[in-house]
């Protein structure tokens, strides 16, 4: 194949979010035993379950009615609208952000990310990645030309922490990688970097001169009052540091197709005159709905965290009681990484077998760094009830397909 379509190849969207649509509810055959239950999708959340924030429907409205001066914004973003987001996220993540020349609106934190790998990796550059992490920054990484260099988390051995090889990041460094990309909370495991982790990161970039980026999407939603760090905020950062971030998830706005990136300003730059030729800006009228975000009625975001907190640790109670099952809790987000036992097929037929016999869809562990062939990640932002019973078809089928000592 030609280097053009080697590239494209790589970009499968076979495990993307979303992309199996939804099944009707139905009777599940599996081997005589019958399983009655409502399909659900755990590659992404429920919007349905979790409706997006009071008055985005009607702050979209305004945009709309707003006319030609709202759809045709600046490719930063309406100034208006970064400037509220700029003195929003600046009081979030506990460091100033100049709305003029430091922030900028994307098609959501996807956008973001794509924008901002665009303006940072070159042909040839080195760029650490944690496993496991987002399935995109991979992804990234090679459709931009870039030398993968990973870094592991032993997020089961560690818990108040990560778990971050800091000691081979350290030596990645050393060895010349330009740029460290990582979410936190971590997707998929839910982890969040402890203080210590996020001081040392931002001191290791200072020190050998690599660019962060800082994917903190899910970082209003933390669980059991975990202290979360925001790195940009820190004494001692490097000089090209890009955090992003949006509403998309815990606030359900994901179908307005919003994110923001903030950072260093020459990056910011860059990732405008890119977003020029892409997609020109974030939706005009969709721009609007930020003024929903951090403006959510009193005990919105308290009770949202709650219910997703109820969630987890059930579903954690259900996973843990299976012999050979291991998952850790999220500190924060929506996802669970699940490993299981052995079984007598590979993880990508055994996520079409669930999605087949339990109307269940899950995406594989492969999709977070090749090793985990034996893990697979859910998002359980769901109806609780249904969330429940599927995992429990889910692992119904499992033990059918568990290798026998």
């Amino acid at each position: 194949m030609s280097t053009i379509q080697e590239k494209f190849a790589k970009l499968g969207v076979d495990n993307a979010p979303g992309q199996e649509g939804l099944q009707e509810k139905k009777t599940l055959e599996l081997r005589g035993e019958r399983l009655e239950g409502v399909p659900v999708d755990f590659s992404h959340g429920d919007v349905d379950a979790f409706p997006p924030l009071p008055g985005s429907y009607e702050a979209f409205e305004e945009g709309y009615q707003i006319g030609g001066k709202q759809a045709y914004t600046e490719y930063r973003g309406k100034k208006t609208i970064r400037e509220e987001l700029a003195e929003k996220l600046s009081s979030f993540t506990g460091a100033p952000i100049d709305a003029a020349s430091e922030i900028i609106m994307t098609p959501g934190t996807q956008g973001a990310l794509f924008l901002a790998m665009g303006s940072l990796v070159g042909n040839g550059d080195k760029v650490a990645i944690v496993e496991p992490d987002y399935f995109a920054n991979r992804k990234l990484v090679e459709f931009f030309d870039g030398e993968l260099v990973p870094v592991p988390m032993h997020f089961l051995d560690k818990r108040g922490e990560a778990g971050l090889d800091l000691e081979r990041l350290e030596e990645v460094f050393r060895e010349g990688v330009r740029l460290f990309l990582f979410s936190n909370p971590n997707n998929p495991t839910g982890a969040v970097y402890s203080y210590d982790e996020i001081v040392a990161i931002a001191k290791l970039a200072k020190q050998y001169d690599v660019a962060l980026l800082v994917d903190e999407l899910y970082s209003r939603q933390i669980f059991d009052e975990k202290p979360y760090t925001h790195l940009r905020a820190q004494k001692e950062i490097p000089d090209n540091l890009v955090t992003i971030i949006g509403p998309s998830k815990t606030e359900s706005l994901s179908g307005y197709r919003l994110g923001v990136a903030f950072g260093s300003k020459d990056i910011i730059t860059r990732m405008e005159k890119l977003q020029a030729i892409v997609s020109l800006r974030c939706a005009g009228y969709c721009q609007a709905v930020f003024h929903s975000w951090f403006s959510e009625p009193e005990g919105f975001m308290e009770e949202r965290i709650k219910q997703h907190q109820d969630i987890r640790d059930e579903l954690v109670s259900v996973f843990s009681a299976v012999p050979g099952v291991c998952v850790r809790p999220s500190d924060g987000g929506s996802y669970l990484f699940v490993k299981m036992p052995e079984l007598d097929v590979a993880i990508d037929d055994f996520v079409k077998i669930v999605r087949e016999l339990a109307a269940v869809t899950v995406t594989p562990g492969t999709e977070f760094g090749p090793q985990y062939t034996d893990s697979f990640r859910i998002n359980f932002s769901q109806d609780h009830k249904a969330a429940v019973e599927a995992v429990k078809r889910l692992l119904t089928v499992m033990e059918r397909y568990r290798k026998k000592a």
